[in-house]
C-alpha cells in the first residue's frame, strides 16, 4: 500500500493503525483525518504523515483529495460514548460520515474497512456470530448497523469493491487513556489497583467479555484490506473471560493480591452478560487468528503503562 487514509487516526484504534501502518510501509504516504473531539495528538507523537483536521460527517473528500487515489481507507472515525443519548447526533455523525466516504471511494480502486461494532449484536448471552440478526440495544449500536447497511448496499451497487467492516469487541491497550471514563475495564481496573485500591466490579464479577488486545485489532484491521471479498467480521480474541479473570491477570502482572469489592449492577437486565466473538469467519477468509490470548495481552499492556 502506498496510499493510505485513517479516519479517526488520532483516536484509540486509529492511532494505534496509523503508527502500525507507517511501520510496516515506511514509504506509504498515510493521511490522518480527525477532528480532535475525542481523539488526542499525543495519540500520534512519531506520526510522520499528513493530519487533516476536520469532521468526517461534513467532510468533502473531493475538494480536500481531488482525483487522488487511495489503496486503502480505514474508516475509525466514530462517536463511541454509547452514553451520548442524543439521537442525532450519534446517527448523523456516525452513518453521513461513512456515506460521504463510500461516495468517494465509488468507482475507485480503493479498499475500505470500517469499524462496525459487537454491539449490533444487543444483550445476548453465548458466541456471537456474524450472521446472527443485529439487535442494538442504544443508538450507538443502531449507528453501527447502518453502517453495516450502507456498506451492503455500496458492495452491491459496485461488485468491484471491497468493503469490509469489523465488529469490534471489548478492545484494550496502549493509547487509550484519553478516553477516561469510556477506556476499557482493563485499564479503569489497572488505576484502580495502582493506587493499592480494591478493583470494583458489579456482584459478582462473573459476567464475561471478549477482550481483545489492540496489537491484535490493528493486524486484523490491516489484513482485511486484503480481503477477497466485501463482508463483516468478527475482531475478538475468540474467548471469554470474567472480570474476576481480569483481576487475576492484573494481580499477577502487578506483584498484588488485591481482593475484587462487588457492588450492586444498577442496569439489571440492561447490562450485557457475555460477549465471545465467534473467529472461524476472519480465520477462513484471511487466515487470522489472535496472537494474544487475554491474560498475555494484559500483562503486555501493564509492562506498557509501567514504562511510562
Amino acid at each position: 500500500m502506498r496510499n493510505i487514509v485513517v479516519t479517526g487516526g488520532a483516536g484509540f484504534i486509529g492511532s494505534n493503525l496509523a503508527i502500525e501502518l507507517q511501520s510496516r510501509h515506511p514509504e506509504a504516504r498515510i493521511v490522518v483525518v480527525d477532528d480532535f473531539r475525542s481523539g488526542d495528538f499525543k495519540n500520534l507523537r512519531g506520526f510522520r504523515g499528513d493530519v487533516v483536521a476536520a469532521d468526517v460527517s461534513r467532510f468533502d473528500w473531493a475538494a480536500c483529495f481531488g482525483d487522488r487515489v487511495f489503496d486503502a481507507i480505514f474508516h475509525e472515525a466514530s462517536l463511541t460514548d454509547t452514553t451520548v443519548h442524543d439521537q442525532f447526533l450519534q446517527v448523523h455523525d456516525n452513518v453521513e460520515g461513512f456515506r460521504r466516504l463510500l461516495a468517494f471511494a465509488a468507482g475507485k480502486e480503493t479498499r475500505v474497512v470500517y469499524a462496525s461494532s459487537a454491539a449490533t449484536y444487543g444483550i445476548c448471552s453465548g458466541v456471537q456470530r456474524e450472521d446472527q440478526p443485529p439487535a442494538p440495544a442504544n443508538v450507538y449500536a443502531f449507528s453501527k448497523v447502518q453502517l453495516d447497511n450502507l456498506a451492503r448496499d455500496h458492495a452491491a451497487r459496485h461488485p468491484e469493491a471491497r468493503v469490509v467492516g469489523l465488529r469490534y469487541f471489548n478492545v484494550y491497550g496502549p493509547r487509550e487513556d484519553h478516553k477516561k471514563a469510556a477506556a476499557s475495564m482493563i485499564f479503569q481496573l489497572y488505576r484502580q489497583m495502582k493506587a493499592g485500591k480494591r478493583p470494583r466490579v458489579f456482584v459478582a464479577g462473573e459476567q464475561k467479555r471478549d477482550f481483545v488486545y489492540v496489537k491484535d485489532v490493528v493486524a486484523l484491521t490491516i489484513a482485511s484490506a486484503s480481503a477477497p471479498r466485501s463482508t463483516v467480521m468478527n475482531c475478538g480474541s475468540g474467548h471469554a473471560g470474567s472480570f474476576n479473570d481480569v483481576i487475576g491477570a492484573l494481580n499477577r502482572a502487578l506483584g498484588t493480591s488485591l481482593e475484587p469489592d462487588y457492588i450492586e449492577n444498577p442496569y439489571g437486565h440492561f447490562y450485557q452478560p457475555h460477549t465471545e466473538a465467534d473467529m472461524s469467519r476472519a480465520r477462513a477468509e484471511l487466515g487470522f487468528a489472535p496472537a494474544w490470548a487475554p491474560a498475555e495481552g494484559i500483562a503486555d499492556y501493564v509492562r506498557h503503562l509501567e514504562s511510562r
